[in-house]
């Protein structure tokens, strides 16, 4: 149980810090879609490369509003109940199996 508990927090860790950087990625997709950056800019290619798949598939199954792209939202909704839920669960879940395995420290 105290291999799984350790196992179930380290994965928890590496799936907090994967949603953190996609969150700030998405942030940065946000901010870019409101300035005309150099679309051959690395960088900027980078952020919509890793975006954009996701807003994709999002936008195709939402009804259009116009000028308004309501896809980020739903995304940045979507990453938050997926890190309070599922990623806080599994941590849970794997404190739970170290402290009734008798396991006082977990760091």
């Amino acid at each position: 149980m105290i291999l799984l508990g350790r196992l179930l927090i380290a994965v928890a860790g590496i799936l907090n810090s994967v949603i953190f950087i996609f969150y700030c990625l998405l942030l940065a997709h946000v901010v870019l879609s409101w300035v005309s950056p150099d679309p051959r800019n690395p960088i900027v290619q980078f952020i919509y490369s890793a975006t954009e798949p996701v807003l994709a598939r999002v936008r195709g199954r939402m009804p259009s509003f116009g000028m308004f792209d309501l896809s980020p939202i739903l995304v940045f909704l979507a990453l938050y109940f997926l890190d309070a839920f599922l990623v806080n669960s599994m941590a849970d879940y794997g404190h739970y199996f170290l402290m009734n395995a008798g396991v006082t420290r977990v760091g």
